[in-house]
């Protein structure tokens, strides 16, 4: 494939915006939910746009813009696109007790890991990627998704070390930063802070993305390390001069490194009959509340 241009002003011929869309569209379906910055990266990859680093801010609005004028025309769902850093607070509202009842049975979610030996949670470093992984952490496994937006403040690690030690049971923490200075020191922090909060508890934490293994498996669209940050000398002799940003993951293949690490402590036939178990108990609530069925 042939790259698009790169010129913020010079706009794209019909044939041209058409065989974009067509590309980009054909990515965000295989990839659903994702995120703009990661169809951006996508994109580069498979040569859509040029990977010229003085071209990077252009061609990241142009995929921004193709992708709205997508979504404004009707050619691609809304839903398709996640944006994490919007937050909309106001109540439930229901037209009667029907409409309540329902809503009670298909928000009631059993807790698959109540009986458990082992507690597990899943962190990531940024807002964008939670619109792709809450379809997996919340929906598929019931568990809780946490943001931790860069460095964690003391009283979130302060609240969720608390939330470990009450429950008492050894918690595995699978979490997905950057890779690069700030990315791996997230990773420390959230390792030393939450074993010293939430002792006597055990807490283990794994990064699982991104890495530099991954760097490679995939293909990842690296970046020269930002040498500004304070941190920057430990990882150039860690690791070297390249990183990558958790985005330019396909959202698929990140889905599937959060599924890996959970089934490493729920068997997925457990996890089916708890699900079966969870249908039953929603229709008895609505029965219970006089909803219809």
């Amino acid at each position: 494939m042939s790259a698009y241009g790169t010129s913020v002003v010079k706009r794209l011929s019909k044939n041209q915006a058409a065989g974009l869309d067509g590309h980009l569209l054909a990515i965000a379906a295989a990839e659903k939910p994702t995120s703009v910055r990661g169809l951006y990266y996508m994109a580069m990859g498979a040569g859509l746009i040029d990977k010229d680093e003085q071209s990077k801010r252009n061609n990241y609005m142009r995929v921004q813009r193709r992708l709205l004028q997508m979504r404004r025309e009707g050619r691609m769902p809304y839903s398709w696109i996640t944006d994490g850093s919007r937050t909309i607070y106001g109540y439930d509202r229901f037209a009667d007790e029907d409409a309540f009842s329902s809503y009670a049975a298909n928000i009631y979610r059993k807790d698959y890991w109540l009986e458990s030996p082992v507690r597990v949670e899943v962190w990531v470093e940024k807002d964008a990627m939670a619109g792709k992984l809450k379809p997996v952490v919340r929906d598929e496994y019931g568990l809780d998704l946490y943001v931790s937006r860069g460095f964690a403040s003391e009283t979130y690690l302060q609240e969720a070390g608390a939330h470990i030690r009450s429950d008492g049971r050894p918690t595995y923490i699978y979490l997905l930063t950057d890779f690069d200075a700030s990315g791996m020191g997230i990773a420390e922090t959230v390792e030393e802070k939450l074993a010293e909060m939430a002792y006597p508890a055990d807490v283990f934490v794994e990064r699982i993305a991104a890495t530099h293994e991954q760097m490679e498996e995939y293909g990842l669209i690296s970046q020269p390390v930002t040498r500004t940050d304070t941190r920057a000398r430990k990882f150039i002799q860690r690791f070297g001069t390249e990183t990558v940003e958790l985005d330019a993951i396909p959202a698929s293949d990140v889905r599937r490194l959060v599924r890996e690490a959970i089934e490493q402590h729920m068997n997925p036939r457990r996890l089916a009959f708890l699900r079966m178990v969870e249908q039953e108990e929603r229709e008895g609530i609505r029965a219970l509340l006089g909803g219809a069925a």
